[in-house]
Parts: C-alpha cells; structure tokens; sequence
C-alpha cells in the first residue's frame, strides 16, 4: 500500500508490478520491462504518495470529494460532471506545491539530464492512475499526458495538472459508473525521456477486432504515436503471425497528419503530411517484424495479450532505434475465450434499394445500430444534442466523449483505425462501430435515420428491414412470444443476474426463476461502504434497505418464480475497494483461495457484517412478503463452516422450510466428496464449475499459461467424475443440484453430459436462456428416443426366446 512506502520519486528500473499501489499500472509496468530487457527510455515516478501528501498537507482532499457530492447530483447527467471537473481542477492547479516534494522532483530531474548528457531533456509527462490499466479495468488514458516537456519549471506545472487531471469529466464519470470511491483512486506522475519519433504507434498481441491469440496488430503513423491513439489519422495497419512472425497483412492509410516537435520551439506541432508520403508506408517491414517479435516477448513476460505503445527515434539507427514506451493488458477479447464468427445470415434487398452513405473500418461489437444521426465535433455539441438511442457520429472520439458514447446505439467517426480510442471503447461497451469512413460527419445528417453495419463497416441511409430484422436477436427482452414458443424442458432453465435494473428487460425470456443472484454489483454500486465500515459509523440500516431493494427489484418482478441470492463472494481484494475496507481488509497472495464465502461469514471479523446481509433477505422475506427469496452459501468447505453459518442465519430469523430454500455453492472438492453429510443440512447445491475445476484440477483458473495449455476444462475425466457423484449422490439424499458455471453455456457436450447425469436445473447468463433452453429439449428428446430404442430391443429379444418351463415369460402382444 501507499504507506508503507514513503518515497516522493522513484527510477523505472527500481519498480516491478508489485509497485501499482504506488506508482499506477503504467509506470509500474515501464519498470517491469526494463528488468525483462525490454528496450524503454529512461525516466522516474512521482509517486502517488506524492499526491496524497500535495492534496492532505494542503488541506484540499476532503474540498474535493465535497464538489463532486455537491455537485453531481444525476449520474447520468454529463454537464454536472463537468461543472465538478472545472471547480476541482481549479481547486487542485491554484494549490502550492510542498518544497519537500518540488525538491524531489528537481532532483530527479536534473539526474536525468546527466543520465541524457542533455541541459534540459525532453520528458513525456504521463499520468498513471493506481486503478488505471490493470486487468480488470479499461478506460485506459482518462487522464493526462503532456509531450515535448521541457526545464524544470514546465515540468512542475505539468505535474501539478496531471495530478488535477485525476478529475477530468471523463474520470469522475467513469469511477461513478463503476462504483469506485473517488478517495480510493490516486495518481503518479511518470516523467519519460521523450523519443524523437520518425514514427510511432500502437500494437496488441491479439487481433482487438476477431480476437485471433494467433495475430499481432501494428497501427503505425509518422511522427508521435498520439495522431494514432486519438484517431487522428487512418494509419498503415499491419497484421503478423504471432508464430512465424511474418506479415501475413498490411494495409497503408491515407496518412495526411503528423504529430512532431518543432526544432526550433520543442514544441508538439500538427504537420500536413505531403501527398507523396501520404500512401507509402512509415515503417519497414524490418521495424515490423521487430516490433512483433518484441510484443511477443512482453506478451510472454506478462502471460497476457497487451496494448503496447511503441516509438521508433529518427536519430537512431536499426534496431537500436525501436523503444516501448507503454504496456498495459488487452481488456476485451483476452478475458473471454473468442467465439466462433456467426455465419452471415442477412438477406439484404437490391443493391438499387440500398444507399450507402459510408465506409469505413468494422471496429466494434459485431451487430447492427440503427437511429437518428447526430453530427458533432466536440463532447461539448454532444452535450446539446445527444440522445439515448441516437447514432455519434464525429471526426474521432476521446475520453471525454465517453459519457454520450455510452447513450448511442452506434458510433461512427471520420478517422481512425482499429486500435484508436472509438474502436476500443464502442468494443468495451458492446455498441457497433465504424472508423476511419473519411466522409461521415460530411455525408450523414443530423435528425436522419441510418443503419450502421458494424459486421462489414458500411453505413445505409435509412432504416434497413432486411439488414436489422435478421441482426436483431431471436429473443428479445419484450417479446413474450419467445415464451409462448420456447420448448418444454424437464431440467428447469435458470438465469444469472448481478444488475437488478436488467430483469426489466429480461423478465420476459423464457427462464424458471434467479438461478444465481449476485449481490456484488449491490454492494459496489448501490452501497460502495465497506459493512464493517457502515457499522462502524452507525449506518449498518443503510446497508441492509439498499441491499433489501435491490434484491426485491428481481423477486418482485418475476414471482412466483424463485430468486436464489448468493451471499457475498467478494474476495479481500475486492472488499478492500470499498469505502473503508482497507481497514477491515487482510492483504493474501491468492485471494480467489483464501478468506472468501463462508469462512468469512462465521469469522469474528466479518461475522457482524453477515448478520446484515441476514436482516437483507429477512426484510425482503417478512416485510414485503417476497416469499420467493431462496439464500445460496458460496465456498463452503466444512461441515462444521456450514453447520456455523446455519447457526447464525437461525439467530437472525432465517431457518429452511417449505417456502424458504438453502443452497450450498459446490465450488470445493470437499462439499462433494462429503455429498451425504453436506446434503442434511441444505436444500440443494450449485456447481461452481470454474472454481470446482480448480480445486479438482490444482490450478490457477485465471492462470494464462495453463488456460492456453488446455489443464483448464470443466470436461476433464476428474471433474466430471465427481460431479457425476456430487448429484447420484444428493438425489439419493433428497436434494436438488444445479450448475451456474459457464460450461452449459460454452459447451454443448458438456450440457449433455449433466442433463445425462439427472441434474435439476442449468443456471446460465441472459443471452444464452433461449438457446440454452433449445439445447436441453433437443438432449432430452435424443434421451427418450434412446430409452424407447433400449425398450423395444430389449422387448424383441425376448420375444425370440422360449418361454420358461414355469411361463413366467409370456409376451403381452402373445
């Protein structure tokens, strides 16, 4: 943590990863690659203790956090988000800076001039925020960078706005949203040896648009890498063989901008790139494999796909001009296996009834968007005109387009490539996207219907039957006929659940009740105070209304149907994201491992806290008579945890009986192996495939290395076998067994295997109910017909036998 290190500057070369507590994920991850040998210009961080101690010896933090309390008032509002950045940033950039820290930070300066054998080094001057680029965040960049720095006194004015960056619109917006206390996150300043870049750009060790492991992206442009990552221009795109490490793709863009230092001022100035450079390409096929084969490395360092920033120095000369300036993990494709294309099914009508108004790059999730279009040229027109379900279209968004790009039902932009900032926030949120088309803000019209094809990056003017009826999904959240149409099923098809907003636009599919509720996004969102924390301040009813509200929005909106609501699973990591819960919080090697699930319940640290969650799903129960409320205990090990846990929901007014049902999770070997004894004290069970994978198996389930490897599959012979057991053995005892895993929905034989194995009930995510649904019909009909078959051969062997002496045998047809 933060204090337990009190250095206000630190060198690259003397951090690792286990530095983003204190110097955010970028810097930390600048250090990690020097020490892989990978080549990264020389530079320090201005730790986040530095900030901390600016915002707490100046008296400013707790002003700050009262402007946005004060001031942000809607969520969804973005002009409060930007009167509360105004109001900060001035707050943060009128704050003197304590001597103690601009002496430090002088210091390290002019060692990096000596290091340089420069008077005055130019210094890249890059925020990196202590929740910014880790692997379960994105939005990378919310804050500032400031290029071609150069003296001391720039260099101090740039710290001081990067640190008052912290609360751009787009920061405060995103942090929000995501339910992270805005005091949780602070912010380093990394000062970097500037390249004097030829050319530059961005590379990912997975293709971001297919997901393809076997693929590395390069988007490259002359100058500094900036004129890429803002969509400035179209750049030159290359495609490499992760293996060979050939070129098996390129494509030159229409380069006609250029971000460079001006010679005489040092200044980052915008060049016009001249016609005859425009289409050829600013990187040798040399530089390209070079850069790839040094992705690869990082990739393999890292045992995760990356977004790489790289720079080639002008002043250099092959290979010794080729440097990595920043890496962070990939946040979209490499958290979830990549599905197979969809085979292309649209029937489109006469390309005479069809006007294509734009092309351009397929950049986005792989669907169809249809709206009004609304052309604009900076977040602030956006803010006038912008309106949920209409279509962005604009030069090239950035951050602080965020807010409207998360209203739009498409996204289309004159500029960019597939790594630009569009691309991979439109991927982020799910919403179709098309960049780089030259034309859109001058062909599209505000106030007109257009139907954006993010599947082939073609724009129709106009509302499209043929294109969006067919992209449409077969099940959609209001069409009651999917129910009316949807097969019977014996095995119950159950629906997961953590945003209890959603079940309006679900309640309609054709799901047997809540398989799975999640609390998590309750307590991060809706709460966002640590319990322990709540109860500490006498706020502990506070926890208990909005925890009871959010689980009474899903039970209302789908009784009779059961909602079955799983204790809180968060890990300490996590619980030390809330308000206060670095106090009550416990620092483990393996969170997914340790305190978590029924071990923390009957702990006299958390047990309190539990007691809470019991008065929860009382109140919804007893008070507002939600009868359909079930409970689930996650990570149950013991038989003397479980028997404890019971214990305590007794002491609280909840104890089984007819209406009111007690699951156990069966995440751990230990829950199955002792099925029997497990089972006289719950109603059912639900497999937890992934982690009961990784008990059975002894591996990390979010290991890379094995994952690729193939260790890490809930069909392995081990896992099966005792899963077969877990239900032969809980039937026998009179309990019900689900799954809420994500094999049934990935997984087809998998889902066979179960239905085969008599479980009760298959739990899985929205989108797959319909089809999940389809599959168990098709499964237990190709049962029946089997058992008919096993029947009547059995039958017409017997009646080919003699009858017995006794005639005991006598066929019925006889």
């Amino acid at each position: 943590m933060v204090e337990e290190r009190r250095d206000l500057v630190i060198w690259f070369e003397h951090l690792g990863k286990e530095d983003v507590a204190l110097v955010g994920g970028k810097n930390a991850n600048l250090g990690e690659m020097i020490k892989a040998g990978i080549p990264v210009p020389p530079g320090f961080a201005i730790t986040a203790y530095a900030y901390k101690k600016f915002i707490e010896e100046n008296g400013i933090a707790q002003k700050i956090y009262d402007i946005i309390n004060e001031t942000v008032t809607d969520i969804n509002d973005p002009n409060q988000y930007e009167e509360a950045s105004r109001r900060i940033r001035e707050l943060v950039e009128s704050t003197p800076m304590p001597q103690e820290i601009e002496e430090a930070i002088r210091n390290a300066y002019a060692e990096l001039n000596r290091r340089t054998n420069t008077n005055d080094t130019f210094v890249a001057v890059r925020s990196s925020a202590t929740a910014e680029d880790l692997p379960d965040a994105s939005f990378a960049g919310q804050q500032e960078t400031y290029l071609n720095v150069k003296g001391i006194d720039e260099l101090l004015k740039k710290t001081v706005k990067c640190w008052s960056s912290l609360f751009t619109p787009r920061a405060i917006f995103y942090r929000t949203q995501k339910g992270f206390p805005h005091e949780k996150v602070l912010i380093s300043v990394g000062v970097q040896k500037m390249v004097n870049s030829r050319a530059a750009g961005v590379m990912f060790t997975i293709n971001p648009v297919t997901g393809d492991p076997n693929k590395i992206v390069i988007e490259a442009n002359y100058g500094l890498g900036e004129s890429v990552v803002s969509g400035a221009v179209t750049p030159d795109d290359y495609i490499v063989d992760k293996q060979t490490l050939q070129i098996v793709d390129k494509r030159i863009g229409k380069k006609t901008v250029e971000y460079v230092r001006d010679p005489e001022t040092g200044q980052t100035v915008h060049l016009e790139v001249s016609p005859e450079r425009q289409a050829q390409p600013c990187l040798t096929d040399e530089e390209v494999i070079k850069l790839a084969e040094l992705g690869k490395r990082i990739e393999e360092h890292y045992g995760h796909p990356q977004d790489i920033e790289w720079a080639i120095e002008r002043d250099a000369n092959f290979p010794e001009n080729i440097f990595i300036v920043q890496s962070r993990p990939e946040t979209v494709w490499s958290m979830k296996k990549p599905e197979a294309e969809k085979p292309e099914e649209v029937s489109f009508k006469p390309a005479a009834e069809l006007k294509v108004v734009a092309r351009g790059i397929a950049a986005g999730k792989r669907d169809i968007g249809v709206g009004k279009a609304k052309v604009v040229f900076s977040p602030v027109d956006a803010g006038k005109v912008m309106e949920k379900g209409d279509i962005l279209v604009t030069p090239m968004t950035n951050p602080d387009f965020v807010p409207f790009m998360k209203m739009a039902s498409a996204i289309v932009t004159d500029k960019g490539g597939v790594t630009c900032h569009a691309a991979i926030v439109s991927r982020e949120l799910g919403i179709p996207c098309v960049v780089g088309t030259e034309t859109a803000t001058k062909t599209m019209q505000t106030g007109k219907e257009y139907t954006v094809d993010a599947r082939s990056g073609v724009v129709y003017e106009g509302l499209i039957p043929t294109i969006t009826s067919t992209a449409a999904p077969a099940p959609t959240a209001t069409a009651t006929s999917v129910v009316q149409s949807a097969p019977v099923t014996a095995t119950k098809i159950l629906m997961n659940l953590g945003v209890p907003e959603k079940i309006e636009d679900y309640k309609h599919l054709p799901f047997d009740g809540i398989g799975l509720m999640r609390i998590e996004f309750i307590l991060a969102s809706y709460i966002g105070e640590h319990p322990l924390y709540l109860l500490e301040t006498g706020q502990a009813q506070k926890f208990v209304d909005k925890l009871a509200e959010g689980i009474a929005t899903v039970a209302r909106a789908i009784q009779p149907r059961p909602v079955v609501v799983r204790f809180s699973d968060f890990k300490t990591n996590e619980y030390r994201e809330l308000k206060g819960g670095e106090k009550y919080e416990i620092e483990e090697a393996n969170p997914m491992l340790g305190w978590r699930g029924a071990s923390r319940y009957i702990s006299e640290w958390y047990e309190k806290a539990f007691r809470l969650e019991c008065q929860a799903i009382r109140k919804c129960r007893e008070e507002w008579r939600l009868k359909n409320v079930w409970v689930m205990l996650p990570m149950v090990r013991t038989l003397w945890e479980a028997k404890r846990c019971l214990e305590i929901m007794r002491e609280e007014g909840l104890e089984r009986g007819r209406d009111f049902k007690v699951w156990f999770m069966a995440e751990t070997p230990s829950i199955a192996i002792l099925a029997d004894k497990f089972s006289e004290l719950c109603d059912g069970f639900s497999i937890g495939s992934n982690d009961m994978t990784q008990g059975v198996l002894m591996i990390d389930r979010d290991s890379e290395r094995l994952g690729q490897m193939g260790y890490f599959d809930e069909r392995d012979p081990a896992v099966k076998r005792i899963i077969a057991h877990l239900i032969r053995v809980a039937h026998e005892k009179g309990c019900t067994v689900s799954i809420c895993g994500e094999g049934p929905s990935n997984l087809p034989d998998f889902t066979e295997f179960l239905v085969r194995c008599g479980i009760d009930s298959i739990s899985v995510n929205a989108d797959a109910v319909v089809n999940t649904r389809k599959l168990v019909a098709s499964i237990e009909q190709k049962l029946l017909l089997e058992q008919i078959a096993e029947i009547r051969e059995r039958c017409l062997g017997q009646k080919n036998k003699k009858p017995r002496q006794d005639g005991e045998w006598t066929p019925k047809w006889e």
